[in-house]
């Protein structure tokens, strides 16, 4: 099989010693990279919201073990307590991770746009 691409690695032209790759290729391939890591922070951030839709499921099932074995009143308040407690807790932590994301993603966008990545229409 053969490679039509003109390009080696590196950006040389076949048979051309010397020649480089063209300003749109360039631009091409830097905009390649940028959505990478753009999906490198989306499949992280998207990690960390599986992980913590688990733990969620985890504190509701715990809530429910503990309410079925409950035998008064004041024990279900005590249970029910805990479980806002740590809801409220999470919550918070979700903010936080939205504000985290959210930090990551703007920077990857910033650091495309500043490096003249994106096309402008005075090109």
């Amino acid at each position: 099989m053969t490679d039509n691409n003109p390009f080696e690695q590196g950006g040389v032209a076949k048979g051309k010693p010397g020649a480089s790759r063209s300003p749109g290729q360039e631009r091409s391939e830097a905009m390649v990279n940028v959505q990478k890591e753009l999906l490198d922070v989306y499949e992280e951030a998207s990690r960390a919201w599986l992980a913590r839709v688990k733990s969620e499921v985890d504190l509701w099932s715990e809530l429910a073990s503990k309410l079925a074995v409950t035998r008064s009143m004041p024990e279900a308040l005590e249970s029910y307590q805990k479980f806002v407690t740590q809801r409220m807790q999470m919550a918070a932590q979700d903010g936080r991770q939205i504000v985290e994301d959210y930090q990551k993603f703007a920077q990857k966008m910033t650091g495309s746009l500043s490096g003249n990545v994106w096309p402008t229409t005075s090109s």
